[in-house]
């Protein structure tokens, strides 16, 4: 099972754009509607696994399977 996201976190500018942190060190922006419809999604999620799911930084369960695959092996 892959850990779980932390770290993550944002913070709404003036301008209506979400900035999303991770570490405290930038990971994106969301503007416009993606930023609307985030605001509207994590007030019903979670915070961590929203945000890391939206700047592609989460596990997606298949590294080691990935790392064993030959065509990744030192040779």
């Amino acid at each position: 099972m892959p850990g779980k996201p932390e770290g993550f976190t944002y913070r709404l500018r003036k301008n209506g754009d979400v900035e999303l942190l991770h570490h405290d060190r930038p990971a994106g922006v969301l503007r416009g509607a993606a930023a609307t419809r985030f605001l509207t999604d994590v007030e019903t999620g979670d915070p961590q696994e929203l945000v890391a799911r939206v700047t592609g930084n989460y596990r997606h369960g298949n590294e080691r399977t990935a790392r064993n695959h030959p065509r990744n092996r030192s040779r």
